[in-house]
């Protein structure tokens, strides 16, 4: 038997995220998040317990993410310092996940632990429709449960809200010891 003949197969997981683009459709994904939304409203009785849900499944696709995106994308180098995680979130992690980098993102004035992600439309709002008596309603919840399990995994541990502010500002307030562990690595 030749070596030479026999192909390698190329399986998805060995396949880069920046290759991966196109391979699900928008309204594909559409459909998939409608239907995640209705599963967790048919679960829960308030506005307040359905962002949780969503928020809690964010998480779980956040933690998982971390090894793919690292090992893929980055050859397993990750990162040690805050901004520099904030700053690849608004830009490559973005990109990955919403083929577009996130609109801005802000600094706090008044307290170090506390960082803006900006994006006008988010795409998991973009095709829901909300009732009018469920209008506090806010989906990108779903992704601020992304960012929270992403930071977490990565070694970033903090607490992701989500608010209306020029479109959909997720709030990433850091533990008090990752701000300690940046201070200490900028004195060394």
């Amino acid at each position: 038997m030749n070596l030479s003949k026999i192909r390698t197969r190329s399986n998805i997981l060995d396949k880069p995220l920046s290759r991966g683009k196109g391979e699900v459709s928008l309204s594909c994904y559409a459909f998939l998040f409608s239907e995640i939304v209705q599963y967790c409203h048919n679960r829960v009785h308030t506005i307040p317990e359905l962002q949780g849900r969503l928020t809690e499944m964010g998480k779980h696709v956040g933690i998982r993410l971390v090894d793919i995106f690292f090992v893929r994308e980055r050859d397993c180098r990750r990162e040690v310092k805050v901004l520099t995680i904030i700053l690849l979130m608004k830009s490559t992690f973005w990109l990955s996940l919403f083929g577009r980098e996130a609109d801005k993102v802000e600094h706090a004035t008044d307290d170090d632990t506390v960082y803006f992600i900006t994006e006008k439309e988010p795409l998991v709002n973009k095709f829901i429709s909300i009732p009018k008596d469920k209008g506090s309603l806010n989906c990108a919840v779903f992704i601020a449960g992304i960012i929270e399990g992403f930071l977490t995994g990565c070694g970033f541990p903090a607490k992701v809200t989500t608010h209306w502010h020029n479109g959909t500002t997720y709030m990433i307030q850091f533990d008090e010891s990752v701000i300690a562990r940046d201070k200490q690595l900028e004195e060394n």
